[in-house]
């Protein structure tokens, strides 16, 4: 695995082809006409590709030719198709687009390479003009009405390059990226897939297994939910079909880290199920430490190892210009926030703002906050 680490513009030239309007195909389309980039749009969903049009994320595929173009000028193909037909598509638009670089933008990879590995051995199809990608961004909502054109501003964006991919065609995929403002890194296909099977893929089961066990709760427990739960729950609102094809895709990786998962909770259940018993304690104690310890290794805002920070709160009332009068009387003290959250206070109509800095400046902040009449709390 390597890092490229950059955020500078690239040299990206059109007419780039986009098959799949969704949130990520659109967003790129956004991306790219930004930087004045050709683009043409094509999904089997017509709704879909009328959407993307109309916020000018570019033009319909019919149009290429009205322009003036045939498929032998389409420069870069970029497949934002469902995983599960991603493949096909990949194969499609090398044989249709002939001068092409064809990437792919699936959330799993090994699967995909070897399915045109394999195809390319029985049909002599061109892989060298093939990279796979990944870029590691995205919403809660879907489709190309929640798409924007900064999604992938100084997120990952992972390339996956098969054997038979060509330095050209690496290094289109890698300014497609980076015109993006990604940050670009490089995996295999195997390494990218266990580590996404941890790093994305478990946490949106875990979140999801918590949020179901609240289908049955009364609202009067619910009335207690809090910041926690909301945090931990809040990727459970993802679109079902499409986690369904990718825990499909990567199910191997997953399967291997569930039993990891399987084993930590039967430790667990069988502490608490006695948790008066000689070094029950211990095991609980050891059990959240190595949560501790997990979640200390998580980088920080600006990437490499994370940095502790210290949290206050302010109470505010819950009215308009609240927050933004609080923001600005921060920026007036001269301290960077390094995180905020939001919450209420149960049945009062006050609001919670936890704000995040570096220690050497909690204290300054809490002061100077206080004199100014803000309630806070440490």
């Amino acid at each position: 695995m390597s890092a490229f680490g950059m955020h500078g513009p690239g040299q990206l030239t059109g007419p780039v082809v986009i098959l799949g309007t969704g949130l990520l195909g659109a967003s790129i389309g956004l991306g790219l006409r930004g930087r004045d980039v050709e683009v043409y749009l094509s999904d089997p969903s017509p709704t879909n590709q009328a959407v993307a049009v109309d916020i000018g994320a570019g033009l319909p595929l019919s149009a290429l030719a009205e322009r003036g173009h045939d498929d032998g000028a389409v420069r870069l193909v970029v497949v934002a198709s469902p995983p599960d037909v991603t493949a096909v598509v990949v194969e499609s638009a090398l044989s249709t687009y002939p001068n092409a670089v064809v990437v792919d933008i699936a959330s799993v990879k090994a699967g995909i390479l070897a399915a045109l590995t394999e195809s390319a051995a029985a049909t002599g199809l061109d892989l060298s003009r093939y990279v796979g990608t990944h870029p590691m961004a995205g919403r809660e909502k879907s489709g190309p009405v929640a798409a924007r054109g900064e999604l992938f501003t100084s997120m990952p964006w992972v390339l996956c390059p098969g054997p038979e991919a060509s330095p050209a065609a690496q290094e289109t995929a890698r300014t497609l990226a980076l015109d993006l403002g990604a940050i670009v890194y490089e995996f295999t296909p195997v390494e990218h897939d266990e580590a996404v099977a941890l790093v994305s893929h478990l946490p949106q089961v875990m979140s999801s297994l918590l949020a179901s066990r609240l289908q049955e709760v009364g609202e009067h427990s619910l009335s207690l939910a809090g910041n926690g739960l909301r945090d931990t729950t809040r990727i459970a609102a993802s679109d079902p079909k499409l986690w369904v094809q990718i825990l499909g895709a990567n199910a191997g990786p997953m399967v291997e880290i569930l039993h990891g998962v399987r084993d930590d909770l039967n430790r667990l259940i069988n502490t608490l199920e006695d948790p008066e018993a000689p070094g029950a304690r211990l095991d609980l104690a050891q059990l959240m430490s190595e949560g501790n310890a997990g979640q200390a290794r998580i980088p920080g805002k600006h990437g490499g190892q994370a940095r502790s920070y210290a949290w206050l709160t302010v109470l505010v009332d819950d009215r308009p210009g609240q927050i933004a009068h609080l923001l600005t009387e921060i920026g007036e003290i001269g301290v960077n926030l390094e995180d905020m959250r939001l919450d209420h206070s149960s049945g009062q109509n006050v609001g919670m703002v936890e704000l995040s800095v570096l220690p050497s400046r909690h204290d300054a902040l809490v002061e100077e906050l206080s004199k100014r009449g803000w309630k806070v709390l440490q």
